[in-house]
């Protein structure tokens, strides 16, 4: 997640369990463009002992093909083409997301960067551009190439985030794809990770703003399938991980200003506050404008033994999208 998942919320995460797999925010890739030195430090300089894959975005093949031979020179486990981010300055470029409304230049791209690419390749994508309709299609193209890996966004570009996913896309690609696939989008706890999996069979599930949301994510599914149980976690854990969040990525910036870490703050926080006391901490979070103030809300709602939220209140409708979590 471009600006959010970067190298301090890689360590941060990783003492919480972590993935089995780091994704990098995108490498920007256009006829002019070199590797971005930020980002490239995610690979260079985790010490996690998680493997990462380096992500691309863009649609310039031969840009393409030197970003992916640059990045093959660092240590990294993959590299993956981004087809589904639906930021709109990115799909009015034609990448990302924007790129579904061209099957016939998405496998132009993929088949190229599989020729080059002498290590692992994966593609991220989304249903389709407007209509989940256009996603056979593109599986097609995706079945021609010998990809490494498949992750699917159930929804549409679009669609944003402001849908449900639709789990029986994800399944149609498993049934297609000879690769493993996996299953993005709207995975906010346990029983909505094991749900996704239960409806597609795919062969792992992606975590992107519920893992940002609940950094124990990770640690409770393997918890699931290790049958070890799991403490409920309270007001107060949750304000210990913001106080680390803010130390951690405080400490990456040479030219550290409190006011301006705040605003990236944030960035996480979006994620964080939903559904805690009823939207009030979410409220005052967007008006402060101090590092004071920032931790005064925080302390305010969270510095208590509550048990926090399960889900986010819109859970059964949008954040979900599962059937039997109706």
């Amino acid at each position: 997640m471009q600006d959010v998942t970067d190298l301090p919320f890689m360590r941060l995460i990783a003492r919480y369990g972590g993935p089995d797999l780091f994704v990098t925010e995108y490498f920007r890739v256009t006829p002019d463009s070199k590797l971005d030195a930020t980002i490239l430090k995610s690979i260079t300089e985790n010490e996690t002992g998680i493997p990462v894959i380096a992500q691309m975005i863009g649609q310039d093949i031969p840009a393409l093909i030197r970003t992916a031979r640059q990045l093959e020179k660092y240590p990294v486990a993959g590299i993956d083409l981004n087809l589904g981010c639906p930021a709109p300055v990115v799909c009015r470029k034609d990448a990302g997301g924007g790129l579904l409304r061209q099957p016939a230049r998405v496998d132009e791209i993929v088949g190229v960067l599989r020729d080059t690419i002498q290590g692992r390749f994966t593609v991220k994508c989304r249903v389709g551009f407007a209509e989940k309709t256009e996603f056979p299609r593109l599986l097609e193209v995706f079945r021609k190439h010998a990809i490494n890996g498949l992750t699917v966004h159930g929804r549409t570009v679009r669609d944003a985030y402001k849908t449900a996913v639709h789990p029986e896309c994800v399944a149609m690609a498993v049934q297609a794809m000879a690769c493993p696939v996996i299953a993005n989008g709207n995975v906010v706890d346990v029983p909505t990770g094991l749900a996704y999996l239960r409806q597609t069979e795919a062969a792992g599930l992606m975590l992107g703003r519920g893992a940002i949301r609940h950094p124990w994510l990770f640690d409770d599914l393997r918890a699931h399938w290790e049958g070890r149980s799991v403490r409920r976690r309270t007001g107060r854990d949750m304000l210990e991980y913001i106080q680390a969040l803010y130390d951690m990525t405080a400490a990456f910036h040479p030219h550290f200003e409190t006011n301006l870490h705040v605003q990236k703050m944030k960035r996480y926080m979006v994620y964080i506050t939903t559904g805690i006391a009823e939207g009030q901490l979410e409220y005052r979070i967007r008006r402060v404008t101090s590092e004071p103030e920032f931790f005064a809300a925080c302390h305010e709602y969270l510095d208590n033994d509550e048990p926090l939220p399960l889900r986010p209140p819109e859970a059964s409708s949008v954040f979900c999208g599962f059937a039997e979590l109706k």
